[in-house]
This record gives structure tokens, C-alpha cells and sequence, in this order.
């Protein structure tokens, strides 16, 4: 038996009590993280490769692809933004204040969870039509929400409402409020104990909590699709252009859209990933 042969026996039954060793919880987490993530994912790039590298480009470089990708991702920032500091004041007055109704408040926050997002979509183009509710109040003023770009914004903060208020929300209920009263003793004002005392510990929250509303909102589909007007380089969303090219039978510009939205995605996801670990470096020191 030569060397090689004797060292791939050898390796063998150290692979073996490698498998013995794996716990069942390992074995349904990296199934189902196969099949519900991992697979859908590796099937989307393989079918994108079917498409030839200057046709991958010419579709993925078009205007109105481009167009769709500024009007996602910049949308997507700007609900992302106003839900990081509404979230968090949300999250103070649910955890520091008690008023009437708070608990009905605070159930009210998850309803974008439960409600699906078609019935959300209706509601916001009727409620922030020109004879809406809210809608007409704006329309003296020649300010349109229902069926334009501000639509489009007011759907992803809609959506992505929970994600700040319920991570920070648990942060805030861990905090000592004798960290506070020892930092009004020592003569420190409102402004410098929410900014050295409060600010720091619940700054990864603000952050994970934002990241997630981020991505939520560039996801968005079924209320974006009834309370825009999907128009191109208006309000057309990249989600709404993929149904759009899979209603069309143009699967090739569906796939090859959807890689890209996928892979931005994913890179901007990272970024803030690394933010985030800044926040928790920072919260820490």
C-alpha cells in the first residue's frame, strides 16, 4: 500500500466520526438553510449565466433598469432613514411613557407584519389619494402622494415600520435608569446624558434594526405595485420591472435584473453589516 493510499484510508474514518459527530440540529439547520435560501439563490445565478456576458450587460445597463435601481435603493434609503429616528422615538415613548391605549399602540406596530401587503397597498393609494383621507389635505397645495415617487416612499416606511421600533424597543427595556440619575448628579445635562450615557448601548439596535427596515424595503412588492403608478423613471420600482418582464415572457431580463438587484443587495448589505460592527466596537469602548 503506497503512502497516498495509506493517508485517504486514514482520512476516511476521520471523516466518518466528523459525520458521527454532527447533531440533528445541524443536520435541519444547514437542510432548511439549503433548501428555503441556498438553493433559490444558486438556481437565479445559474439561470442568469445562460445569458450571454454583453446581453447580461446590455439588460442590466439599460435606462430603465438603471432608473429602477436609483429609485430602489434611494427610496429605500430615505424610508430606511426616517424610520431609524422614528423607530427609535417610538421605541422611548413605548418603553419610558404610560398613556392610554399603550398597549393597543404597541400591537398596532407589528400590523405590518400580519397584514398582507396587497391589502396594505390599497389602503395607502386610498387613504393618500387626492380625495383620501390624508391625500386631500396635500392636494391644495398641487402635492400628489398616491401614484408617485412619494407614494412609493410612504409604502416603504409603511413596510419596514416594525423592524426599528422591535429591536430597539427590547434595548431600551434593559437600561438602568440609575445610569441616568447618576449622570444628572454628576451635573450632566438631558443632551449629554442621551448622548454618552443612552446613545452608545442601543447604537447596534438602531443600526441592525435599521439594516433589516433597509431591506424590507427594498424587497417590497405588493403595496409598492397598487399605490404607484409604475411608471418608468417616475416611479417604477426594480421588484415591480422583474414582474413586469416575467408578464411580458422575457424570463432572461427578469433573471438578469433580479441578479442584479440580488447583488447589490447583498453588497450593501455587508457595508452596513460592517458599520454595524463599528457601532458595536464604539458602544463597547
Amino acid at each position: 500500500m503506497t503512502a497516498s493510499t495509506s493517508s485517504r484510508s486514514a482520512s476516511f474514518p476521520a471523516f466518518g466520526r466528523w459525520l458521527s459527530r454532527i447533531s440533528f440540529p445541524w443536520v435541519v439547520t444547514i437542510a432548511h438553510l439549503s433548501i428555503v435560501l441556498l438553493l433559490p439563490i444558486a438556481a437565479l445565478f445559474l439561470r442568469s449565466f445562460s445569458v450571454s456576458p454583453p446581453e447580461f450587460w446590455r439588460i442590466a445597463t439599460s435606462p430603465v433598469a438603471l432608473s429602477t435601481y436609483n429609485i430602489t435603493f434611494t427610496t429605500a434609503l430615505v424610508a430606511a432613514a426616517i424610520n431609524c429616528v422614528a423607530g427609535t422615538l417610538t421605541a422611548w415613548v413605548l418603553v419610558r411613557y404610560d398613556f392610554p391605549f399603550k398597549r393597543v399602540l404597541d400591537a398596532v406596530i407589528d400590523l405590518p407584519f400580519a397584514l398582507p401587503t396587497a391589502v396594505a397597498g390599497i389602503t395607502l393609494a386610498t387613504v393618500y389619494s387626492q380625495t383620501g383621507w390624508v391625500g386631500s389635505f396635500f392636494a391644495p397645495f398641487g402635492i400628489r402622494i398616491s401614484f408617485t415617487r412619494l407614494g412609493v416612499a410612504v409604502a416603504m416606511v409603511f413596510i419596514s415600520v416594525p423592524f426599528v421600533v422591535r429591536t430597539v424597543q427590547p434595548v431600551l427595556q434593559e437600561l438602568d435608569v440609575a445610569l441616568e440619575e447618576a449622570a444628572w448628579s454628576l451635573g450632566a445635562s438631558k443632551w449629554q446624558t442621551f448622548w454618552r450615557v443612552l446613545l452608545p448601548p442601543i447604537i447596534p439596535a438602531i443600526l441592525t434594526g435599521t439594516t433589516q427596515a433597509f431591506a424590507r424595503a427594498v424587497g417590497e412588492f405588493g403595496s409598492v405595485v397598487l399605490v404607484a403608478a409604475n411608471i418608468p423613471f417616475q416611479d417604477l420600482i426594480a421588484p415591480v420591472l422583474v414582474f413586469q418582464r416575467i408578464e411580458q415572457n422575457d424570463m432572461a431580463g427578469a433573471t438578469v435584473i433580479a441578479t442584479v438587484l440580488l447583488l447589490i443587495s447583498l453588497g450593501l448589505l455587508i457595508a452596513i453589516n460592517l458599520f454595524q460592527a463599528w457601532g458595536q466596537r464604539y458602544s463597547d469602548a
